[in-house]
């Protein structure tokens, strides 16, 4: 009785395993750091005694100082708020600066529409352990993608049990298990940047309205001729919540659409790679 063999769809493997552990810490702990840090700058360095003509001697949480002596310590009155946005400003340096060695990291060495030139060369001579070698130079995510399937591609090519278009196939999948690898590694914490895009203006916009609500109620309670006055400088205190949302939210949005658009060339690669690899294989081994 003759025996059957299995298909190479129940004898899948990946090169590339997904990776285990807490890689993500700072997810958690950069928003709580960044918020202390805000405080804490707002508290000890806006909130200076030595910056204001009349400083709360009792100090604690919130000290109730007056008479700012310049505009940096103005932007202490602001209130409760500012120290929000400093942390909100904070958290969009942390995650820019670890998004930018992430990306970068990603990207690998060279140009990718080059790597993915030299790759096909080598292909085309049926020269795969050549095409290898360039994936462990190129060192990023185009080439780890690449690579995982020239591995499949070389099995596949001394794999007598399949006919072109099994082989086609489990080498495409392949490319997609390693392609559904990287790209969230690629995309991991950008929903900070973006989140924070229209928070921070949210958030100024709530100072501006309780400054403006305070400034209203003085006015209010004192009357008189130095009441508009004292609403002038109460108006000017609460805009500061709303100059320092906006820079922020700025920002964050810059950042933000800078790496999307990296994200979106290396992408392109992966994308480049796996069609690369089956449209060489098609075409060479039918």
């Amino acid at each position: 009785m003759a025996e059957t063999k299995p298909t190479a769809a129940a004898k899948s493997t990946t090169s590339a395993q997904p990776k285990k552990g807490g890689g993500n810490a700072i997810s958690y702990l950069a928003p709580i750091i960044c918020v202390i840090a805000g405080y804490c700058i707002w508290r000890f360095i806006l909130g200076n005694s030595d910056g204001f003509t009349k400083p709360d001697e009792l100090g604690g949480f919130w000290p109730s100082h007056k008479g700012p002596k310049g505009a940096w310590y103005r932007m202490y009155e602001g209130g409760i708020i500012v120290p929000l946005l400093i942390g909100a400003f904070l958290m969009v340096v942390v995650f820019s600066i670890e998004r930018f060695l992430t990306i970068k990291k990603a990207t690998g060495t060279g140009n990718n529409d080059e790597f993915v030139r030299k790759v096909q060369f080598h292909l085309a001579n049926k020269n795969v352990d050549a095409a290898l070698a360039e994936c462990d130079k190129q060192k990023g995510s185009v080439g780890n993608v690449m690579k995982a399937g020239l591995k499949k591609y070389k099995e596949m090519i001394a794999d007598g049990a399949l006919n072109t278009e099994q082989k086609v196939h489990a080498i495409q999948k392949e490319v997609e298990e390693a392609t559904a690898l990287e790209l969230p590694m690629l995309q991991k914490n950008l929903v900070f940047l973006s989140t924070l895009t229209s928070l921070g203006t949210l958030v100024a916009l709530l100072g501006t309205v309780l400054g403006m609500i305070k400034s209203f109620s003085s006015l209010g309670e004192e009357g008189g001729s130095g009441a508009a006055a004292e609403l002038a400088v109460g108006i000017s205190e609460a805009l500061y919540n709303t100059a320092l949302g906006i820079g922020t939210s700025s920002v964050a949005l810059m950042m933000y659409n800078v790496f999307t658009t990296k994200i979106d060339a290396i992408t392109y690669g992966i994308d480049e790679s796996g069609f690369t690899l089956t449209q060489s294989f098609a075409s060479q081994y039918k």
